[in-house]
């Protein structure tokens, strides 16, 4: 009898539109979560932040005349393959030069006559330090010194030399 009375006065129906409103909200609740984690996540990796590895490794010196956008944790790669990272950066003030220290995975032995180099993924891309195995027997330890380095290439400066050499060539030239 009590639910003849609440189905004449239109309560289930309101009763049913509460529930649905509930699951309702929580699924919205349930993709607002995901989301803002997914976020998290993007702002992780972006940060270079979520790949932290503490296993076994060894830190290397490399000298550099230029570190151009080189930034702290920034990767450091072999054949395109994260090694490493950059975990200190510095300048030696008696020689003027920019010193990177490298923390590479005990994984790989580079040998001591590897190669340094600063590069750049595509025209805008991070900056990393990219690794060219040598050939020598021995390997590198910790504390060693990468001696073969090359700067980063600075565009502005390749630019400002393009046009200077243009403008030294004269109008006559061409």
């Amino acid at each position: 009898m009590l639910q003849r009375l609440y189905a004449a006065a239109g309560v289930n129906e309101v009763i049913e539109e509460n529930m649905d409103r509930k699951t309702i909200d929580l699924w919205v609740g349930i993709f607002l979560t995901l989301g803002f984690g997914a976020l998290l996540f993007l702002a992780l990796k972006v940060g270079n932040l979520g790949s932290e590895r503490t296993g076994d490794v060894y830190t290397v010196e490399a000298r550099f005349e230029n570190i151009g956008g080189l930034k702290l944790k920034a990767p450091v790669k072999s054949a395109g393959v994260l090694v490493g990272r950059v975990t200190d950066i510095r300048l030696d003030a008696d020689k003027f030069q920019a010193v990177a220290t490298l923390s590479l995975d005990k994984r790989f032995g580079f040998p001591k006559d590897t190669g340094a180099s600063i590069l750049t993924s595509g025209l805008l891309g991070e900056v990393y330090i990219g690794l060219e195995a040598g050939g020598d027997d021995k390997k590198l330890v910790q504390g060693d010194r990468i001696t073969i380095t090359q700067s980063a290439v600075v565009l502005e400066r390749l630019i400002g030399q393009f046009m200077f050499n243009k403008a030294a060539e004269g109008p006559d030239k061409k």
